[in-house]
């Protein structure tokens, strides 16, 4: 039986590894032990975050127990922290086949099957239980099969790459105002872009595999991610506060490409999406734990983590056409079941 990871200690490699394996690290992270020989698929998954973070801890404990249902008939390599290309790159690499499958955020997502990006809707979301009755109900079953819609398959529910903080290197952000002005990177995504464009920041999108270095020659003053992202990238090293302003939560999706897909036996079909699910439980209670013990260890870091009003900023943008725009955007039958979980937004 797997175990949950226990708290962190520390935010070092070696301490946020043991965090989120399972007991002794028994799942190689970059490959496959007793890798099959004669496997009749050998398919890729690629992903963006740190071989640390709990996605791709959680990832490999699927893919040992994918390989091992299917006798060694399904072998997919892991290929973490942009190895493959960049976020971007990799979205059209599973669609034409060069990676058969990916993580991939709602928020970059969002870029090819623009409904996926309703989940991102600022200061939407108050709190976990919204998220996942939400995610586990009818708004995640909409957003799958739009996600079908554009030429790919969602492969399991959604994982979890949390609610998104803002951090900083020049000011502290801890009301609308403080974000007037402000260089922030932002992913490629138009909802992420709208929102901080809304409450009058300057958000710039930047390539995650180029966010460090933009931190570091002050190309821009912050930027906005959950934190388990900001610990396992060690932005924490190039800013000076984060504000908790939760202000987008964002699912992380195991895509897949198509005809790949449709190639695999059915019964294997249902093997990769068991034990993606089941990945994907244990992978959100590791980031509901991480989201509670990164606050302390990056204090220690000499963080300054700043507590803020989200309501202030949520009536922000009730003030603005950011509700009303991206309600029309995406339509009465999305906008309709994303108020039905999280109360009326305009």
């Amino acid at each position: 039986m797997t175990t949950r990871p226990t708290a962190l200690k520390g935010i070092d490699r070696r301490t946020f590894l043991k965090a989120g394996a399972t007991v002794a690290a028994a799942a190689p992270l970059l490959g496959l032990s007793h890798r099959a020989s004669a496997a009749e698929f050998n398919y890729k998954l690629a992903t963006g975050q740190d071989p640390t973070h709990p996605v791709n801890i959680r990832a490999q404990e699927a893919l040992n127990k994918i390989r091992e249902a299917t006798g060694g008939k399904l072998d997919i390599k892991l290929f973490p922290a942009n190895q493959l290309g960049s976020d971007t790159d990799l979205l059209s690499q599973v669609r034409s086949g060069g990676v058969e499958f990916f993580n991939q955020a709602s928020s970059i997502l969002a870029t090819l099957a623009p409904a996926a990006g309703i989940v991102n809707t600022g200061f939407a979301f108050q709190d976990y239980d919204a998220v996942w009755k939400a995610m586990d109900g009818d708004l995640g079953a909409y957003v799958r099969g739009q996600i079908e819609k554009a030429g790919i398959v969602s492969v399991s529910r959604a994982w979890d790459n949390g609610f998104r903080q803002v951090s900083s290197s020049t000011r502290v952000v801890k009301t609308p105002d403080d974000l007037k002005g402000f260089k922030i990177r932002v992913p490629q995504a138009p909802m992420l872009t709208s929102l901080f464009k809304a409450l009058d920041a300057g958000p710039s999108p930047i390539n995650f595999n180029e966010l460090y270095s933009a931190l570091q020659t002050g190309v821009v003053e912050g930027q906005e991610n959950p934190l388990p992202i900001i610990a396992t990238a060690k932005l924490y090293e190039v800013q000076k506060s984060i504000s908790l302003t939760s202000h987008v939560w964002d699912a992380y999706w195991i895509l897949g490409n198509r005809r790949a897909w449709e190639k695999l036996p059915a019964d294997m079909r249902a093997i990769v999406t068991r034990e993606f699910e089941a990945a994907g439980m244990l992978q959100r209670a590791d980031i509901a734990k991480l989201n509670v013990s990164l606050r302390t260890d990056l204090k220690t870091k000499g963080i300054n983590i700043v507590e803020v009003d989200r309501e202030a900023f949520r009536n922000a943008l009730r003030k603005t056409s950011f509700y009303s725009d991206w309600k029309t955007k995406y339509g009465n039958e999305g906008w309709s079941l994303l108020e039905k979980n999280v109360g009326k937004l305009v």
